[in-house]
């Protein structure tokens, strides 16, 4: 039977009605100029009488566009007398599982549910194991380095703590000179309304040197050079190059972690010594604009007010911090999932992470040495 070029549509609105079809009901003929306009417009007649008998065996052809008009005509289900040929019988079938198909129903989050107080639970549970595990396989890999420095990854230390600690000062000295001007200002306007002006120097020295300078250098170090260890570890996974340093034999942690760790405590320190330097210095100046205060007041004073156990407690912070950061940093970077999306939150999740725990081991540092350093 030769293929028709148009398809046909033959209502009889009598008694019962009927419609029968035939020609081509394939894409191609019914993309003509108004060839849909006109069928849909004889179909929609049809659409809510159920008794309608439906012959579709004159159809030569048939794809899921024109079953799909027919299948909007029947209301989305089968009329209860229909003629198919055999052949057409799956592409119906197919319409009608597609048509049945429903989008799962979201459940609504409830943050405070128990469920989801749980998994935060077991989410958090999860992570302190990872990061408990990270500290011993450093501990195993310091005394690797301890046995065998000659196999250490000197190079590695070296290019981390020219990025981290070099690439660091101008940051941490502009910051810190403004705090410096902005505590020295605030704290001269009230000294010098009791007539304190001389202890201008004992404020300005213990809060800086022992809380501001250590607290603040790491901060910045955990936004600027943690965010970055993440990243780089991240994009590492994302382009396999972890799974191939496997493959190849070379430990994550020994290659990896290990210099990152010591590099950020060596520098660490020294970034406290250069910030607690600038600081002083914009304090300096702020309290020779406010109160007169000379520089060569400002230094001789300083080694009194500011006993010798503050430096060594700043310098303690320093190290502690700079290792905590490097290994929230490497912690989520290790985490990170082979695409962009993770890369991203495993990001922000060590920046406000590694500045949280920096500020908790502050708040255990002045618990323990609160009887040090004060006289």
């Amino acid at each position: 039977m030769p293929i028709q070029q148009a398809p046909v549509l033959a209502v009889n609105t009598g008694t019962p009605a009927s419609v029968s079809a035939s020609g081509n009901w394939q894409v191609n003929s019914l993309a003509q100029a108004g060839v849909i306009a006109e069928l849909q417009a004889k179909l929609a007649k049809l659409a809510d009488r159920a008794s309608v008998a439906w012959d579709l065996t004159q159809i030569t052809a048939l794809d899921h566009i024109g079953a799909q008009l027919f299948w909007n005509a029947w209301g989305k289900s089968r009329p209860r007398q229909l003629s198919l040929l055999p052949i057409h019988e799956d592409i119906f079938r197919r319409v009608e599982q597609a048509g049945a198909l429903k989008l799962p129903e979201q459940e609504e989050q409830h943050w405070f549910s128990t469920v989801s107080i749980g998994n935060m639970v077991l989410d958090f549970a999860d992570h302190l194991k990872s990061f408990v595990a990270l500290i011993g396989q450093l501990t195993l890999d310091l005394g690797t380095f301890a046995l065998r420095p000659l196999r250490g990854p000197w190079k590695e230390i070296s290019a981390n703590i020219f990025h981290i600690g070099y690439q660091a000062l101008g940051i941490t000295a502009l910051v810190g000179f403004l705090i410096g001007v902005v505590l020295s200002f605030l704290s001269a306007q009230q000294l010098h309304t009791f007539g304190g002006d001389i202890y201008l120097v004992n404020i300005l020295g213990m809060s800086i040197v022992r809380e501001l300078g250590p607290l603040l250098a790491a901060i910045l170090v955990a936004g600027r050079s943690g965010s970055s260890i993440t990243a780089q570890l991240g994009v590492m996974r994302v382009t396999e190059e972890l799974d191939a340093m496997l493959v190849m034999g070379m430990p994550h942690g020994f290659r990896l972690i290990l210099p990152r760790v010591l590099a950020l405590a060596i520098s660490m320190p020294l970034l406290v010594v250069w910030t607690d330097a600038i600081a002083l210095l914009g304090g300096m100046t702020a309290a020779k604009l406010e109160l007169g205060l000379s520089a060569t007041y400002f230094v001789q004073q300083l080694p009194s007010a500011v006993p010798l156990p503050n430096y060594w407690i700043g310098l303690g912070k320093g190290i502690v911090f700079g290792s905590l950061v490097a290994l929230v940093a490497c912690h989520f970077g290790l985490r990170v999932k082979p695409n962009t999306e993770s890369l991203g939150q495993g990001t922000t999740l060590s920046v406000v992470t590694a500045i949280t725990v920096v500020i908790l081991a502050d708040a255990v540092f002045a618990i323990v040495f609160k009887g040090v350093g004060f006289s």
